[in-house]
């Protein structure tokens, strides 16, 4: 378990910038006037930031002789994101920071718990039982109680 604990204290760190992003990329609206392109900004500082990282860290780029060997969807990822943080963006002044993040939780719990049942996207099988399903019970209490209070 100790062996975890980086891991674990790196995921609440990254979960904490969640909201934070969430608030900045709202603020950045106020001034584009657009969720969209407020979240394209994001996404292409957060893209030049990448990139001088990797630079600075000398990765290299993978041998494009290998791309046929994985399959089309991989590129799909910043789609994914792109649409996360436009939602955030939109969400964040309507619903406030802990209800936006409630739910978003819930909303990750449930995929989760289905990509880990069905071992899709190349996570390993964890069956959903009664303490998994509990466990997002729990979570949708959480949702209700920070919404009604």
């Amino acid at each position: 378990m100790i062996s975890m604990v980086p891991y674990l204290l790196l995921a609440v760190v990254a979960g904490s910038c969640l909201p934070t992003q969430a608030g900045i990329n709202a603020q950045l609206c106020l001034w584009t006037r657009s969720p969209i392109l407020a979240a394209a900004i994001s996404f292409a500082v957060g893209t030049l930031g990448l990139v001088l990282y990797a630079v600075f860290l000398r990765i290299p780029l993978p041998a494009m002789t290998t791309l046929s060997g994985y399959p089309w969807w991989i590129w799909s990822g910043g789609v994914w994101g792109a649409f996360f943080v436009a939602a955030m963006v939109v969400l964040a002044h309507k619903m406030g920071a802990a209800s936006m993040v409630a739910l978003e939780v819930f909303g990750q719990m449930l995929t989760s718990a289905f990509l880990d049942h069905f071992g899709l996207l190349g996570y390993a099988v964890h069956p959903l039982n009664g303490c998994r399903l509990q466990g997002i019970g729990l979570i949708i209490g959480g949702v209700a109680l920070i919404r009604l209070y």
